[in-house]
């Protein structure tokens, strides 16, 4: 397996990793998280081989095969199936149907298989080197940012076949809810080391947060306790009598190392600002057509009132019209039938994907976002830059030189500059970290306006969508209700919807008997819901409680690990003896609560995976 011993590297003077250790065991599935910059993309090039560490050693069992998702897009055969097919180990050469079966739940139709792969967008360029990859059943599998390339339906597909996965995998995601569910160990890049835990990537910031407020706390009273020993010196020093307790101190203060304070680590904190909108409807598309080509209609006699306050998301497979409905509300492109009006008062912020590339390169950030309002003085200007992780000499930097991630940190400066009751967000999540979209998401919840966004992150859907605009069946339809209602009562055609199953049930049974059968299936799909609840309830207490156990066992570690370094430095064999003792008992508390917690988990979710067959066989 995966071992990562004492890693170093640098960048100039920027540090990502300082004596860096990891070790993966079989079978284990990796969520890897931290800040944009910190280390994460450079991590896997280290352990591909394709750069050096500073020092230190990348470990693995010989024989033992890495597949990761290649960006360079490179094809040697004449079809997309020949291609994919090349990820096929060499006794497996002729198992085609195993390609096939990736390449179907990436999104690439039956019609597909046969065609160049030169004929394909670069986003399923994209994802037929990613079926390449998992075709080749790799020893250990890396992604990065998988889902930057998928829609929601792919997304959907891949979870469930990463939860599957027997070998070892290590993924790089933006998408919390994605990550959390395929992987059984999460590990942060935080402060140029890496923290590895079993479960998922809340648990891992909430024990990080909590070991940083008690390096805080406790370098607040050391630093108390210095200068009240500081003070006792200075004023007792020149006194004889009082030389030998001076002198007891000066050593204490030798023995007492000053705790480094945390340096601050930047996060997004803004608002969007709300232009006032006093009516009720901001925007009324009615009979709305369009296509690139006349022989394929995008969208066809489409209609759509905004609403002030609404929460509409835009979903639905990639090339089937969501980006652009989004143009076409925006002015951006001509409808070919229909109309689309606008209240006089809406004032739009619209974050789009081909949006970035309009940034002018020639341009600093401050100069860019200064742009968007020319009302706002510089002081406003650079408040902005600042708010969007650009301070100081940051706000300087040419457009030309910054990231995905930083250029779509400037667009939405562009958007806050400018005030707005209305917000299109096109995937405005594809660039950012986790901690940059949980900032976005409560700044969409908290704004007055009405927000239209398309994104196939699940966690958004179910966070803020109120109404949906459905992109299936060869056309855009209303769906007014929640992202679950929608799986409930439609669901995706391609995971066979239950309105589906509803028309194959009604076509064989008679119109009464169907309205008493739904009865009867409401009834027991409550007493199902019911009966999870009471089965599921305490063992989600229990989870909780040994959690919580585990946090309180864990700070107690620190605390002994930190008395156990006071103890050998000061020679105090005694204590020392005793401490490593107590280390090792409560360490193994800690391994046994975590051996239960994982059981339970195990546990709860084979039986929350049986209570969901039950619902969908019902």
């Amino acid at each position: 397996m995966l071992r990562i011993q004492d890693l170093n590297k640098t960048y100039g003077s920027q540090i990502l990793f300082e004596d860096v250790s990891l070790q993966m065991s079989a079978g284990e599935r990796l969520g890897l998280v931290g800040r944009n910059g910190h280390g994460k993309s450079t991590l896997f090039r280290i352990i591909l081989g394709e750069e050096h560490p500073d020092s230190g050693a990348i470990i693995l069992p010989r024989n033992y095969r890495i597949g990761h998702l290649a960006q360079h897009l490179h094809f040697t055969k004449p079809t997309v199936l020949e291609e994919a097919c090349l990820g096929l180990r060499e006794e497996e050469e002729h198992d085609h149907y195993k390609a096939e079966r990736i390449l179907f739940g990436l999104g690439f139709t039956d019609e597909d298989m046969q065609k160049p792969p030169s004929s394909f967008s670069g986003g399923f360029q994209i994802r037929l080197n990613l079926a390449k990859v998992l075709v080749s059943n790799p020893n250990l599998l890396l992604l990065d940012e998988p889902t930057n390339y998928l829609d929601i339906i792919s997304v959907r597909w891949i979870t469930n076949f990463l939860r599957s996965w027997e070998n070892e995998l290590i993924i790089i995601s933006h998408d919390r809810e994605f990550m959390d569910s395929v992987t059984t160990h999460t590990a942060a890049i935080h402060r140029q080391k890496i923290r590895k835990i079993p479960g998922g990537t809340e648990k891992l910031y909430s024990q990080l947060a909590q070991e940083e407020e008690i390096h805080e706390k406790t370098r607040v009273n050391e630093e108390k306790q210095r200068k009240q020993i500081e003070t006792f010196v200075n004023r007792f020093r020149a006194q004889a009598t009082k030389a030998s307790a001076v002198q007891s101190r000066v050593k204490m203060l030798e023995k007492m190392p000053a705790k480094e304070k945390l340096s601050r680590i930047a996060n997004l904190d803004f608002a969007f600002h709300y232009a006032p909108f006093e009516a009720r409807t901001m925007m009324e598309v009615r009979d709305l057509s369009f296509s690139f080509d006349p022989e394929t209609p995008l969208i066809q006699d489409f209609n759509l009132t905004i609403h002030a306050g609404d929460r509409i998301a835009v979903i639905g497979k990639n090339g089937k019209g969501k980006s652009t409905l989004l143009n076409l509300m925006a002015d951006e492109l001509v409808p070919k039938g229909g109309s689309i009006k606008s209240h006089p008062n809406r004032k739009l912020g619209y974050f789009g994907q081909t949006n970035i590339d309009r940034l002018d390169p020639r341009l600093t950030v401050e100069e860019e976002i200064g742009q968007a309002n020319l009302d706002l003085n510089r002081t406003a200007i650079r408040t902005l830059c600042g708010i969007m992780m650009f301070s100081g000499d940051k706000a300087e930097k040419e457009v030309s030189v910054l990231s995905g991630g930083e250029r779509s940190r400037v667009l939405l400066g562009k958007i806050l500059a400018a005030p707005a009751n209305l917000l299109f967000l096109d995937e405005p999540t594809n660039h950012l970290d986790m901690q940059s979209i949980e900032a976005l998401v409560e700044s969409i919840q908290d704004f007055e306006g009405a927000v239209v966004i398309v994104t196939h992150s699940e966690m958004i859907l179910r966070g803020m969508a109120t109404r949906l605009v459905v992109f299936q069946h060869g056309r855009a339809e209303i769906f007014n209700g929640t992202y679950d209602d929608f799986l409930e009562k439609v669901g995706w055609e391609e995971e066979g919807s239950p309105k589906s199953k509803a028309k194959v049930k009604g076509a064989v049974q008679k119109t009464e008997e169907s309205s008493q059968n739904k009865k009867e299936v409401r009834k027991q799909r409550s007493q199902i819901i019911e009966e999870r609840s009471k089965i599921l309830a305490p063992l989600k207490q229990e989870i909780t409680s040994l959690e919580s156990e585990i946090y309180v066992l864990e700070a107690e570690l620190g605390s002994i690990n930190h008395k156990l370094i006071e103890a050998s430095k000061n020679k105090v064999i005694d204590q020392f003896a005793t401490l490593s003792k107590l280390l090792k008992e409560v360490q193994r508390k800690v391994d046994d609560k975590f051996a239960k917690l994982e059981i339970l988990i195990k546990r709860h979710d084979e039986k929350n995976k049986k209570y969901e067959e039950m619902l969908e066989e019902g």
